[in-house]
């Protein structure tokens, strides 16, 4: 499992769980001359982790969740693709 980078002062970078398998953990990107985040849009990622619990880092870095848009309340897993663009659906 990778570890998340982390600024001069220790605070990790976002990551999220890899599309393809639910369970690799890859950090989220942005470019770095915009700070602009790199998303996916219209792209989604099946639902291989249907636990409520982030899954963490080796370091115990958890990953990314949101709320789910259904019912406001139970978590949902954030999922990227290889490049570490966040999966997204402007619709």
């Amino acid at each position: 499992m990778a570890d998340a980078n982390r600024d001069g002062n220790g605070v990790p970078v976002a990551i999220g769980l890899l599309n393809t398998d639910g369970s690799t953990i890859k950090e989220i990107t942005a470019v770095p001359t915009t700070n602009i985040l790199n998303v996916a849009n219209g792209t989604s990622g099946s639902d291989f982790n249907t636990d409520d619990n982030a899954l963490r880092d080796d370091n115990n870095v958890p990953t990314m969740m949101a709320v789910s848009s259904t019912d406001g309340e139970t978590p949902v897993q954030l999922y990227v693709n290889s490049l570490g663009d966040l999966l997204v659906d402007s619709t």
